[in-house]
Parts: structure tokens; sequence; C-alpha cells
């Protein structure tokens, strides 16, 4: 049985396969928390580009702390939670500060704070306990469900507001930072003001995001992360980092990226919310593997390839090419405005072959308002011509909809229904594709998370509680009262934008999951 030196031991193995570890003395100490496993977390280039800047700060030091794999022994062993660097206990430090990706890891974040010691609900800490802080991509769409157990929400990116947060931390008691802090733009404060749903945007001096850590022991194997843009200039409905999201996309000049990657990255991913959209994006990609070095590219559109980007990528060592359709059909594409064509699709699947990748990985979503069967067999047919081209995965998400976007307050389809939809993706495919999809169940989990406010985090909390399981979720969601937004839309900004259905006025007695 694993005991107390077991966890400490399995930390510092992992700590030894780490190049670019930062360790620093200073007065005022940071818990920088990222709720799920840490091979997750190493992945999060927004977490590391923290973790750089709270080290740069010279009156604060940061050490890394992750959601355990290993939960129950700490609890059986009564470990408290402790920070990577030194292995010293969370509850011990001046701030923890959480950086959130997603809705479904606000339970991650309730059992980082109970194995800490520390009261999940802010109600319920004093001024003798850390401060709580939790920023970033949450923060970008519907961070309400956090307000409960936080004491300050960093909303948007956080790369300068860190600097402004740390100033103040280690100069003011906690009343005069929490009504100091309430004042700027950026910083919500629950209970206090702050600007809601401001989304905070970075000075382009602290461009480009990128890796300070590199670790075997991620879901990107050894790979340095950096993002050769940030935003998107397209206009998708349904995305947060849309065109309107921070005035779009900044470009870094390739250069600047090339003098960051350190001489010991053999391998390189280009990461953003629109790569191939870069100006000089093959020229940076054929500079990186003329070097010798390994390269991916996340986010591909395929109304940007080229058989020169794709021939890059696989002398870069990619096999599967990956592409986003994110509309079943061509009239679910045109309505949430994704600017490609199956023929685009089409000519990226016969790039991907002449390049002699193995395999295409298309990347799609379901239920989207106005869809119906005849689209659901559109994309059979499709990804059946597909095939035919080279062998196809295709991921399927069902659609949520998320605050900020022109889409938000449109409902979710429905749990039985989306099943429904994807048993005839599986029937019409088998045998013609993989089907990868991922549950309608914890899409509506999701759903309900990102389309209500802090009642939905303490249905959360209680839900956790009680084991987490699916039933446990639409309990908590009824017993809290838990009813989705009316719509509160960015706008559409083309001339005839698509009207979109929102949820009833009426509160439902119970939320419609199924």
């Amino acid at each position: 049985m694993e005991g107390r030196y077991e966890l400490i031991e399995h930390v510092c193995s992992l700590l030894a396969d780490e190049a670019g570890t930062l360790r620093k003395e200073a007065p005022y100490r940071v818990a920088l928390c990222y709720p799920s496993p840490y091979h997750v977390g190493m992945s999060s280039l927004g977490y590391q580009a923290i973790y750089r800047e709270v080290h740069e700060h010279a009156g604060a030091t940061a050490e890394r702390v992750f959601l355990p794999d290993d939960v129950e022994t700490y609890k059986r062993t009564r470990t408290p939670l402790f920070t990577w660097e030194s292995q010293a206990p969370v509850s011990g430090f001046a701030m923890l500060a959480f950086s959130v990706a997603y809705e479904l890891e606000l339970t991650g974040l309730f059992t980082m704070l109970e194995l800490s010691g520390l009261p999940v609900l802010a109600a319920e800490r004093s001024a003798r306990h850390p401060l709580i802080v939790a920023g970033g991509p949450l923060t970008f769409s519907n961070p309400d469900p956090l307000e409960p157990f936080v004491d300050v929400l960093v909303q948007g990116e956080a790369e300068d507001l860190i600097h402004v947060l740390l100033d103040a931390a280690a100069s003011m008691d906690r009343e005069a930072l929490l009504e100091h802090l309430a004042r700027i733009p950026g910083f919500r404060v629950p209970g206090r003001g702050g600007a809601r749903y401001h989304v905070a945007k970075a000075t382009d001096a602290r461009l480009p995001a990128r890796t300070q850590i590199i670790t075997p022991h991620t879901e990107l194997r050894s790979m340095f992360l950096i993002e050769p843009e940030r935003g998107c200039s397209r206009g998708c409905h349904y995305c947060v980092m849309r065109r309107t999201t921070n005035g779009g996309m900044r470009t870094v000049p390739p250069e600047r990226i090339l003098s960051l990657i350190p001489e010991h990255a053999r391998r390189v991913g280009l990461v953003g919310a629109a790569v191939t959209d870069h100006p000089r994006i093959v020229e940076l990609l054929r500079t990186l593997v003329d070097a010798g070095r390994e390269v991916g590219v996340s986010s591909l559109r395929a109304d940007r390839l080229t058989q020169e980007l794709v021939d890059q990528l696989r002398r870069g060592g990619a096999t599967n090419l990956t592409v986003a359709a994110d509309g079943a059909s061509q009239k679910m594409r045109d309505l949430v405005d994704r600017k490609h064509s199956e023929e685009q699709i089409v000519r990226a699947a016969r790039f991907a072959r002449t390049a002699g990748m193995k395999q295409l990985k298309v990347y799609n979503v379901v239920g989207l308002p106005h869809e119906d069967d005849a689209d659901i067999d559109e994309l059979i047919r499709f990804t059946t011509e597909l095939s035919r081209i080279l062998p196809v995965a295709l991921g399927v998400a069902p659609f949520v909809a998320k605050r900020n976007t022109p889409l938000d307050g449109a409902p979710f389809a429905g749990v039985r229904e989306v099943e429904n939809k994807l048993e005839r993706l599986r029937k019409g495919l088998r045998g013609r594709a993989e089907v990868r999809p991922t549950s309608a169940r914890w899409a509506w989990v999701e759903y309900m998370l990102a389309q209500c406010g802090p009642e939905a985090g303490l249905a959360a909390m209680d839900a956790w509680r009680a084991g987490g399981s699916f039933a446990a979720w639409k309990r908590a969601f009824q017993e809290r009262g838990c009813v989705p937004y009316l719509a509160r839309r960015v706008e559409d900004g083309r001339r005839q934008p698509t009207v979109w259905p929102i949820v009833p006025g009426q509160a439902p007695q119970q939320p419609s999951a199924v």
C-alpha cells in the first residue's frame, strides 16, 4: 500500500525528468494550482506562461500543484496537498491561484481545496486562510459558477494582470486588496463588484506564450509549445475566441518565435486558435523542419492548407492530419459561419494522402439548432467519401452553447436526441470510419455550467459531495433551481445574421437533460 513517502517520491521522480523548472526565494509565495492531473496541466500553455510571469515578478515566487491521480491515497494517509518544487503544504502559501480550463474542472478545484484542508466555500474562509484566485480559459466565457468558491476572478488574458495582482497582494491587507481589485478592469471580486464578463487583453510585449518546463510526462510528450498567433480573425458563431474577442488575431513574427525556442527542444508545437491563418506559417514550418526538429500544429483550417504546408508537417514527423469541420452538413457550417466547404476538406485529405500520411482526423459537432436527420445523413455520406481517400477517425462532440458568442442562449439538443444522432452516425459509418464520440450526458452537465450562474457552482459542489454521478448532477441542478440564462449574445456582424432559438423565458421545473 502506498503511503505519504511514496507520494512524495512519485513527485520527485517526475521533477527529475523536467527541464526548465524554476526555483526562487521570495517573500510572497503563490501555489499555482491546476485542477486536473500533472500530465494535463503541464500541457497547458497558459498555465506555464503564468508560472513564468510570477517568477519574473521581483517579490514573488510560484510553486506548482496538480489534482492528484491518487486522491484516495492522500485521504487515506491524511497527506496534506503539497507543492511540487518544495513539497510544502499548500495551505501555508499566501495565495492559491487556480487556472481553470473548462467547466467540468470545477470538481477538481473542490478536491484540491479539500485536500489542502481549506473550506471549499469562500464564505467559510477568513483572513487567516490563503487568498483563493481563479483565472484561465473558462473566464473567457462564463466564470459565474466559480464565484462561491474564490476571493478574486482574473478574467481573460492574465500575463499583465498577474503583476497588478501580485503588486497589490504583497502590500495590502485582504480587505483593502479586495476593494482595490474590484475597481480594476479584468478583476471580479464576488460580492464587491468589478466588471462582469470583461475579457482582459495582454500587451503585445507579453506575447508569445511558450513552454517553460519540458517534460516527457505530458499529453504532448517532451514538446516545446509556442504560439505564433493569439486570437482569431474568424467569426464562427459557437466560439469564444472569435474575431470580436480581444480585437481578433495578433501575430508574432517568425523571427521572434525562432529566437525563443531553446536549442535542446527537438519537438516543437505551434499552438493557437488559428495557427494556419498566420501569413508566414509555411516559412516558419520550413525553417523548423530544416533545422531537424519535429513539428506539430494545432487548429488546422482546411481552407488554408496547401500541399507544401502538409508536406512540411509530414517532414516534421506528423503521420495524421487533423481538421475541424464543425457542422454536420454544409447547411450547418454556413449557419455557424464556418468558412469552408466539402471541396476544401476533400482537398485536405488528398494533400495528406500525397504527403504519405496514414489517417485523417476530422472533428465535428452535432446537436446545433435547426439540425435534423438529413444533416446527419449528409455527414455519413461525406465521411464515407473521405474514407475512400484516407482512413478517417471522426471525433464528434455534442454542441454546448457558450457565453459571449452569437449562439449564447441556444438550447441543448437533449441527451436522448444527441445519443440518437450518435447512434445514427455509428450505424451509418460502421466499417467505413472510426467514430469517436464524447458523452451526451456530460455535455449536458457542461451546458448547464456554461449557461447558468453562481447557483450552478453550488450545484456542482453538491454533486461532487454526492459522488459525482450523472444522477447526482441532475438532482443538484434541480434542487439549486438552475435555469439557463436568456441569451446575452455578442453581435453577429453579418448583413443577414442568423436568427437562433433561445432558451424559453419561463423557468422549467427541471432542467431538460432529455
